[in-house]
């Protein structure tokens, strides 16, 4: 059985949780498979996995058209109301960190929808996911696997405490199309107001999620990992911006410059080679995108 990006053994609780403040905030992702839909779903690619082109001089290239859904309250900034500007600023600043991929985001359309509930309760785990459920089936765009739907909302009485977003792995796309996509919170994007995860990376490590990847702490110090050769091994995901921190043996040092781990947006920077390699071998078996 394939998976979506959060746990089918979510918890089924809801609590109203205060926004968050810089010196409270830990940032959580709730795009957690358990180990065993991973398995499942690694066992699914190995025997379904598209083969890549091997000619040296073949260059991948591709575009992804994004549907960007801004959910509000009401109609202030405040209440997830973000401008035009902020979109667009986020499509630049996905297409600089994916830069060395091939992949190029396009906006192909944004629309505005004002809906309390969705903006103060969508999310992934329990009676929120009944929510989100919803705004997705009322607002997904594009028709196909190959299109990014993007919905900033609240989360401001969701679980886990902390979320910053979460999303969907093309093997899921199959079994549920109109769950595909990616949420996150408006307050993320570039110039938003959560200090220290306000320059994009959060779209940035969603859409990471969107193309195969998982976090770099995935299955901690033990192989597999995260599927990828070449990210070290991580006993546990990073906060903040640390130094020489080393929490697996033999392995180098954590890989807390990496999109796809929890550092502060100032500390996030880069994909590795296998990284790219993964996505692009993901997104051809599962979501039709090939050079």
């Amino acid at each position: 059985m394939l998976f979506t990006a959060f746990s089918a053994l979510a918890l089924a609780i809801t609590s109203a949780i205060a926004a968050p403040t810089a010196s409270n905030f830990t940032s959580v992702c709730g795009s957690t498979p358990s180990d065993d839909a991973i398995a499942a779903a690694e066992a699914h690619f190995a025997a379904h996995k598209v083969q890549l082109k091997t000619d040296a001089k073949a260059k991948f290239a591709a575009t992804i058209p994004v549907y960007w859904h801004v959910i509000q309250a009401g109609s202030t900034l405040a209440q997830g109301n973000i401008p035009d500007s902020q979109i667009t600023t986020s499509i630049s600043a996905l297409n600089s960190h994916y830069s060395g991929s091939g992949l190029t985001f396009t906006l192909a359309g944004t629309d505005r929808t004002t809906n309390a509930n969705w903006f103060n309760l969508a999310g992934p785990q329990g009676t929120n996911a009944a929510y989100q459920t919803a705004m997705k089936r009322a607002l997904r765009k594009g028709g196909n696997a190959a299109a990014l739907n993007v919905y900033s909302t609240g989360f401001t009485s969701v679980t886990p405490q902390g979320l910053l977003g979460y999303a969907t792995f093309p093997s899921s796309y199959s079994g549920n199309p109109s769950d595909d996509g990616v949420v996150i919170l408006y307050r993320t994007v570039p110039g938003g107001s959560l200090t220290n995860y306000n320059q994009g990376k959060t779209l940035t490590h969603e859409v990471g999620h969107w193309l195969g990847l998982y976090h770099t702490f995935q299955g901690g110090c033990s192989s597999p990992g995260d599927y990828v050769s070449d990210t070290p091994p991580e006993a546990s995901a990073a906060s903040g911006c640390p130094t020489g921190r080393d929490t697996c043996a033999g392995g180098g040092l954590d890989p807390i410059n990496n999109y796809m781990d929890y550092t502060y947006n100032s500390c996030m920077r880069e994909f590795t080679p296998g990284q790219i390699t993964r996505i692009k071998s993901q997104i051809a078996t599962y979501r039709g995108i090939s050079a």
